[in-house]
């Protein structure tokens, strides 16, 4: 399946410090992922349109049953914002009924290192399962 590759809602001044979110979700049949796919480019477009997102993308491997997301904000606060909001609050916990597995790490970047590699993210996400 094709990735929905990096794009800027807002660029964000060179020398800001942005906020990095790289999720995994794993889904436990192959029609949960075929749901979770078909929500996702709405929920991109949310994004795109959200208060202070600089940047997203997704990378969906829909027969394996992955997800993997990167997105860019201007701070903890928009990005909380975004995920409180319709229909991203909505459909998350819709997918919750049939997520096997979910990872979430954050970290913060200089907005000149954006965009983000899915090399970086799931180097991080595996930190995270891993907890180094």
């Amino acid at each position: 399946m094709p990735d929905i590759p990096w794009s800027t809602p807002t660029q964000a001044a060179p020398d800001a410090e942005v906020y990095v979110m790289a999720s995994r979700f794993e889904t436990a049949t192959l029609a949960g992922a075929v749901k979770f796919f078909l929500k996702a480019p709405g929920i991109i477009l949310q994004i795109r349109k959200a208060p202070g997102a600089h940047g997203v993308a997704l990378r969906a491997r829909v027969f394996s049953r992955t997800f993997l997301t990167l997105s860019a904000w201007e701070d903890r606060d928009a990005l909380y914002r975004f995920a409180r909001s319709e229909p991203h609050r909505t459909s998350s916990r819709a997918a919750s009924a049939y997520m096997k597995e979910s990872a979430f790490t954050y970290w913060t970047v200089r907005a000149d290192e954006l965009p983000l590699t899915w090399a970086e993210a799931e180097r991080r996400l595996a930190e995270q399962k891993t907890g180094y």
